[in-house]
């Protein structure tokens, strides 16, 4: 063999990220770690849920959907999000057209406001909504005498779902959009094209993916919220319990089975909000 492969294959096998035996003692090391982690915070909760619902047996289980408080706690969840995505929804549209195209003044303080509640504790923000609406708030005797009830009440579950989920479709949508540019739009406008038909046959194919994601994220919370409805919602049973805060008072009644039975319906959507989100990523957000 000539002088010069050799030292070709002598380098090749010397250099950086080459497949020798502390190199692939560390890859496994690294990935037994993150397996056991996983392991511990992911899948032994899960499988604790799932164990601890079915103690009883499947009759008790799905009994458990048969109390009259539980149903009301799930069609209060789902009605939470089905009045609080189509909202965010439209917000996340036209926050992120006005800052990813236009330049005007109160831009960063704009952009500020939407990361508001992501660096906000969620009780917090609901205990803002009981300062300003509740009976000794700025606008609790106001309300109070037009018979206006927010604070304990479903206005007030669906404002402090509102105001922990509403950055997630903005904060997908503004970067995509930036990324994109106005070219096509351009063109579009250029052509004869009006506002609203090159926003739906322009912009919002191009966004879509991105759209998506966000919606599926906004859900997910919304479905899962628990720290600022508990303070607004007041813990009216069958009224303005959501899921999360009807696990907690089944398992502080010592309920197990029933608290259990309605956290693995919780984390089956979960799951589902996931799986939805994995199909989003691989059909093409991630690859734009």
């Amino acid at each position: 063999m000539d002088a010069e492969p050799v030292s070709i294959l002598a380098e090749i096998a010397t250099r950086p990220g080459r497949d020798t035996l502390m190199g692939t003692l560390v890859r496994w090391a690294f990935i037994t770690v993150s397996l056991v982690f996983l392991a511990a915070l992911l899948f032994a909760p899960l499988a604790t849920v799932i164990a601890m619902a079915l103690a009883k047996g499947f009759g008790v289980y799905f009994g458990s959907f048969l109390d009259v408080d539980t149903r009301a706690a799930i069609r209060l969840t789902l009605t939470v999000a089905l009045v609080v995505v189509p909202i965010n929804i439209v917000f996340g549209l036209a926050a992120a057209w006005a800052i990813a195209k236009f330049e005007f003044r109160g831009k960063s303080f704009l952009i500020t406001l939407i990361d508001l509640p992501l660096a906000v504790s969620p009780v917090i923000s609901g205990m803002i909504y009981v300062l300003l609406f509740g009976l000794q708030g700025w606008f609790g005797r106001w309300l109070q005498d037009h018979d206006i009830n927010i604070i304990f009440a479903l206005p007030g579950i669906f404002l402090a779902t509102l105001f922990v989920t509403f950055p997630y479709v903005a904060r997908e949508l503004i970067p995509l959009m930036q990324q994109l540019g106005n070219d096509e739009e351009e063109a579009a406008i250029t052509l004869g094209a009006g506002g609203w038909l090159t926003f739906f046959r322009v912009t919002l194919p191009k966004v879509r993916w991105g759209l998506l994601y966000g919606i599926i994220l906004c859900n997910a919370r919304a479905m899962g919220e628990f720290g600022a409805v508990s303070v607004v919602s007041g813990h009216i049973r069958g009224l303005t319990n959501t899921m999360p805060l009807h696990i907690e008072i089944l398992y502080n009644e010592y309920n197990f089975v029933g608290a259990f039975a309605v956290a693995s319906l919780l984390m089956l959507l979960a799951i589902a909000t996931l799986v939805v989100k994995t199909l989003v990523e691989r059909t093409g957000y991630r690859r734009r």
